[in-house]
C-alpha cells in the first residue's frame, strides 16, 4: 500500500541539500515535488495545497541541528501533517456498556458484507464481545447466503427472514432476536445503495430512525480514489455516519481516499481491510499509517500482531527445546502457522524499519511457505520428530512424495538446521527469533527463497 506515494516522497526530499536553516529557496523544489506526489496519488488539489502550506508553515525558519540534515527535518515535519491530515490518532466504536447496535453502509461491491463479518470476528476476538449479524440485504441474489457461509467460516450466529422484504423490520427483528439470545452487539449489513437512488438512501435513512443505531460505518472501497471520497460526503449529509472503514487497503498503492477523506468528510477512518482473510482487519492509526508511507516502517504494530499469536508457555517450552537441540519439524510448522495467521509476509517484513525499502520490488509470495509445508507433510511421524534419521534414501522418497526435486529438499533441511543453531545462539524461542532470522538481503533476484 502507498508504495507510489513513499518512492516519490523520498525522491523528494533528497533535493534539499546543505545545513542551516529551512527556507523558501531550499523548500522551494522539494514542496512542489510532495504536492505533485500528493496529486499523482489522487490526492485533491486543494487538500494537497492545504497540505503543504501547513507544512511550509510549519517547516520556515526552523534551525538544523547539527546532527541533522534539512532533508531529515523536513520527513519529521511531513510525517507529523500526514498523520493529522488522516486523524492525528485512532477511533475506537462508540460502544454502549450493555447493548451495541452498528449499521453498516455503503456502495454496491464495497465490501460491506465481508466486512460485518470481519468485524464480528474482530469484536469477539479482541473485545471479547458476542455479535450477531443481521442479514438485511434483500436484494443481491445470494447476499443472504454469503454472509450466512462467512458467518460460519468465523462462528458467529446469522440472523435472517427469508420470508420478509422489509429491511427496517428485519433490523428490528434481529435487534430483538440478539437480545433474547444473549449478544451484546448487532451489526447490521445493509445493501449496497449508490447516493443518486432516491429510493435506496430514503431506506437506509429509514432504517437508521427506525433501530437508532449506537454507530454507523461507511464502508468504502479504497481503490475508488477521489470518487470515494465524493460518495462519502453524500452519505454523510444524508447518515451523518460514525466514521469510515477502507477496503482493499493493500491493494492500494496510491492511497488518495485515505490521505484525504478525513480532511474532506470530517469523519475519521476507523478500520481498514488488509486482506482477504477473515482476521485481515485493522483498527486504523493515522501516526503509524504515516510512519509506514515515509518508510519508517510499523514495529507497534509489528509487535501486537506478534503477541496477539504469542503463547509464552508454548514459547517457554519451544524455549528449551532449542537448547536441548530437541527443536523438530512439527515444531517449524507450529512457527510457520503462527506467522500465516499474522497476515502477509511481505506486510510484515514492511513494519520493520528499513526493511521496507528493501523489498519495496521483492515479490514475496504469501503462499511462500507452501512448498516447505509440502516437503515436511511428505516426512514420516518419525522423520518429523527426529531430523537426523533423514539419509539420502530418505530425501528421495521426500522428493517424490512431496513433488520436489532433491535439491529443494537438502535446502530445506540445510536452512532448518542453520535456523536451529541460529535460534540456539539467540538463546530464545518461538516467533520473535524466527522473525529476525528472515533477512531480506539474502532473497535472491529479488525473488522470496523458494526452499
Amino acid at each position: 500500500m502507498f508504495q507510489n506515494l513513499t518512492e516519490k516522497l523520498e525522491k523528494s526530499f533528497k533535493l534539499l541539500k546543505g545545513h542551516g536553516r529551512i527556507n523558501e529557496i531550499n523548500i522551494a523544489q522539494t514542496l512542489k515535488e510532495v504536492r505533485r506526489a500528493l496529486i499523482d496519488s489522487d490526492v485533491a488539489y486543494k487538500t494537497a495545497k492545504d497540505f503543504i502550506d501547513r507544512v511550509k508553515e510549519k517547516a520556515m525558519g526552523q534551525e538544523v541541528l547539527t546532527a541533522l540534515k534539512p532533508g531529515q527535518l523536513m520527513v519529521k515535519i511531513v510525517r507529523d501533517e500526514l498523520a493529522i491530515l488522516m486523524g492525528d490518532k485512532a477511533t475506537e466504536i462508540n460502544f454502549d456498556k450493555k447493548f451495541t447496535v452498528i449499521l453498516i453502509a455503503g456502495l454496491q461491491g464495497s465490501g460491506k458484507t465481508t466486512f460485518s463479518a470481519k468485524l464480528a470476528n474482530y469484536l469477539r476476538n479482541k473485545k471479547k464481545l458476542s455479535p450477531l449479524l443481521v442479514a438485511c440485504d434483500v436484494y443481491r441474489p445470494a447476499a443472504i447466503d454469503q454472509l450466512e457461509f462467512i458467518g460460519k467460516q468465523v462462528d458467529i450466529p446469522v440472523y435472517k427472514n427469508l420470508d420478509e422484504k422489509d429491511p427496517v423490520k428485519i433490523s428490528k427483528e434481529g435487534i430483538d432476536f440478539a437480545k433474547k439470545n444473549n449478544n451484546n452487539v448487532v451489526i447490521v449489513d445493509t445493501a449496497g445503495r449508490l447516493a443518486i437512488d432516491e429510493k435506496m438512501m430514503k431506506e437506509i435513512s429509514s432504517i437508521k430512525q427506525n433501530i437508532n443505531p449506537n454507530e454507523i460505518l461507511f464502508v468504502v472501497d479504497s481503490m475508488t480514489g477521489q470518487d470515494a471520497v465524493k460518495t462519502a460526503s453524500a452519505f454523510n449529509d444524508l447518515l451523518d455516519f460514525d466514521g469510515v472503514v477502507l477496503t482493499k487497503l493493500d491493494g492500494d498503492a496510491r492511497g488518495g481516499a485515505a490521505l484525504t477523506i478525513k480532511y474532506e468528510v470530517n469523519k475519521p477512518i476507523k478500520f481498514i481491510g488488509t486482506g482477504e482473510k477473515m482476521d485481515a482487519l485493522d483498527l486504523f492509526h493515522p501516526d503509524r499509517m504515516a510512519d509506514r508511507i515515509l518508510g519508517m516502517g510499523d514495529v507497534v504494530s509489528l509487535v501486537e500482531k506478534v503477541q496477539e499469536q504469542f503463547d509464552e508457555k508454548e514459547a517457554a517450552k519451544m524455549e528449551q527445546k532449542i537448547l536441548k537441540n530437541k527443536f523438530t519439524f512439527n515444531d517449524f510448522l507450529k512457527q510457520i502457522k503462527q506467522i500465516k495467521k499474522m497476515g502477509s509476509m511481505k506486510d510484515l517484513l514492511g513494519m520493520i524499519p528499513g526493511v521496507g525499502k528493501m523489498i519495496r520490488n521483492v515479490n514475496i509470495d504469501d503462499d511462500a511457505f507452501k512448498v516447505i509445508e509440502t516437503i515436511i507433510y511428505s516426512m514420516t511421524e518419525e522423520e518429523r520428530n527426529d531430523p537426523k534419521l533423514i539419509n539420502a534414501s530418505r530425501v528421495r522418497r521426500i522428493a517424490n512424495g512431496s513433488g520436489t526435486s532433491i535439491v529443494e529438499v537438502n535446502k530445506l533441511i540445510k536452512q532448518f538446521n542453520q535456523m536451529g543453531k541460529m535460534m540456539k545462539a539467540l538463546k530464545g524461542g518461538g516467533l520473535e527469533n524466527l522473525m529476525k532470522g528472515i533477512n531480506p538481503n539474502q532473497m535472491p533476484n529479488n525473488q522470496m527463497p523458494k526452499f
